[in-house]
Formats: C-alpha cells, structure tokens, sequence
C-alpha cells in the first residue's frame, strides 16, 4: 500500500501546486482556463490519438467490459438519482448529481496515471471507459436535462448530442486513432515524435490545470457533497468490481484498469456541463473538490488492491 501510495504522490502533487498556485494568484483563472483548453485540444488529443494508433479495436472494444462497467455505473447512477429524488429535489439536478456518482476525470487524471501506474497494456481499457464516459453518460445528462425543460423528446435534442460528440476533441482523437490503426497505417517517424512530444505535456499540463481549476471552486453544502463524493470514491468502484470480477466474464487485467478508473473523483467536465445548463453548478464544485482530495488515500488503495490482477 505505501508504495503504491508513493507512486500516486506526485501525480496528486502536481495537483496541489496547481492549487497552491491558484489559490495565491499567481496563476490567475485566465491562465488556467487557456492551460485547461491546450490539454485539452492539443496535448491530449495527441496523447490519446497515439495511444489508440498502436492498438486495434479488438483489443479495445469487448461487449461483456462494456457491459461491466455500465452495468456497475447503472446501479449507482440510479441510487444516487433515488436518493436525490427521496430528498425532493427535481429531475434536473438528480441528474448531475447521478452525474456526479459516475463520471470520474478519466481523461485529465485516469489516462495519464493509469498507464504510467498499470502499464502501457492499461491505455486500451482506460479510452474504453473514457469513451463510455463520454458518448453514453454525457449524452444521457443531456437527454435528461434538455428533455425534462422541453417536456418532450425530439429529434433536436438527438442533434445537439450529435454535434457534442463530433465537437468533443477526446471522442474525435480516439476514433481517429482506431480509423488509423484499422487501416494498418504505420505513423511517420516524425509524426510520431511529434505526438510523442505534445503528448508528454499532457500529464503535467492536465494535473497543473485539475488543480488550479479547483482554486477557484467552492465547498458549499458539504452533506450533499460529502455523500456525492462516497458514491464516486467507494460505491461506484465497488459496484464496477463486483461487475467485473464476479457477474461478466472480463479479463482480469481489464478489470484491475476498469475499477482503479472506476475510482477516480468526479470529473470536472461535470461541472462545465452544469454550469451551462445553469443546474446546481456549486453542488459539483463542492463535489469535485472534496473527491479529489480524499482520493487521495482511496485512489491508492483501490490500486493497491487491484495490483495483483494484472
């Protein structure tokens, strides 16, 4: 556990100099917003095209990993949605908080350190789970929330997923990457160290960014926050495991990556998404900000126990 611990440390390191850093001024709002869209648009494009270029889709795409893991999301995506509901609130804000139950920063946080921690063998299984993140749960927020002010479904609310999936730089490198790979195309010598170079700033770059963008952040209403952050930290990948490694037939080592991504915090991408929608977006805040600090210590542990998996 402690060495695991220590190979996490300065991953959540860079994390807190980002936050020191915002929190003292010295890297201002601005500045990390312009950080958040270059590792965004270009360092992790790079980083995920790369890493989808050099593998196939079978060794990316099986039925019974994605069934795993949405079976484990669902479970916990409806609680949360229970409890929320039992609390009185409306459709709207059960929705980001269910959100908030699932959607771990796989992309910012989980591709970087999972593949230095797990392996290189860990970046197939780890875009699976991103790209599940990504076309099925931000979909479905959308769905919801959009459907819910409408009062109906139509087919414009099919659109607007439609164009946010093709706008979404993550969702277009990764397939771009697989089209790559299916074609059998090797990537030119100096292409390739081109994304390799732009690439390597995807970890300190997206870490520095998770970290000052929670200096700005706001730890209001801590109960709602405090039981978000357990179903994402523990329910959530607890789920996922008994999915995983009892109720589909998964690969052990597929499933080691799935519940240690599983146990990440809550994504800040849910928090661009409420704000937008104008839904609850200082309950995500408080969210995001108290997960990512204890995890921490859960994050660690969640590895330590899936290790002997791979």
């Amino acid at each position: 556990m402690i060495e695991i611990f220590l190979k996490t440390l300065p991953f959540f390191a860079l994390i807190a100099l980002g936050f020191q850093s915002g929190r003292t001024g010295f890297f201002t709002a601005e500045a990390t917003a312009y950080l958040t869209k270059f590792v965004f648009y270009f360092a992790l494009s790079a980083m995920l095209f790369r890493f989808a270029a050099n593998l196939s889709l079978s060794e990316v795409f099986d039925w019974w990993f994605v069934a795993a893991y949405l079976w484990g999301c669902g479970v916990v995506y409806l609680l949360a949605t229970a409890v929320a509901f039992f609390r009185g609130v409306g459709i709207q804000e059960a929705a980001v908080e269910a959100q908030c139950s699932v959607i771990g920063n796989t992309g910012f946080l989980g591709v970087p350190m999972l593949v230095v921690l797990l392996g290189e063998n860990a970046a197939g299984p780890v875009l699976m789970v991103l790209a599940m993140d990504l076309i099925v749960f931000s979909s479905l927020i959308t769905i919801l929330i959009t459907g819910s002010r409408d009062g109906r479904m139509s087919v414009a609310i099919l659109g607007t997923v439609g164009k946010g999936l093709l706008k979404n730089p993550m969702i277009v490198s990764i397939a771009l990457g697989l089209i790559w790979s299916g074609l059998s195309l090797p990537i030119p010598e100096v292409a390739n160290e081109f994304l390799g170079i732009l690439g390597a700033a995807a970890t300190p770059g997206a870490l520095f960014a998770i970290g000052a963008s929670l200096a700005g952040k706001s730890a209001e209403r801590m109960s709602v926050a405090g039981w978000l952050s357990f179903c994402k930290l523990v329910l959530h990948p607890g789920a996922v495991a008994i999915a995983a490694l009892w109720l589909f037939p998964v690969a052990a080592s597929d499933a080691a990556v799935m519940i240690s991504a599983a146990a990440l915090p809550v994504a800040g991408n849910v928090y661009i998404l409420a704000q937008h929608y104008g839904v609850a977006p200082q309950r995500v805040s408080a969210a995001i900000l108290v997960s990512t600090a204890i995890s921490i210590v859960t994050v660690s542990l969640v590895i330590a126990w899936v290790t002997p998996l791979l």
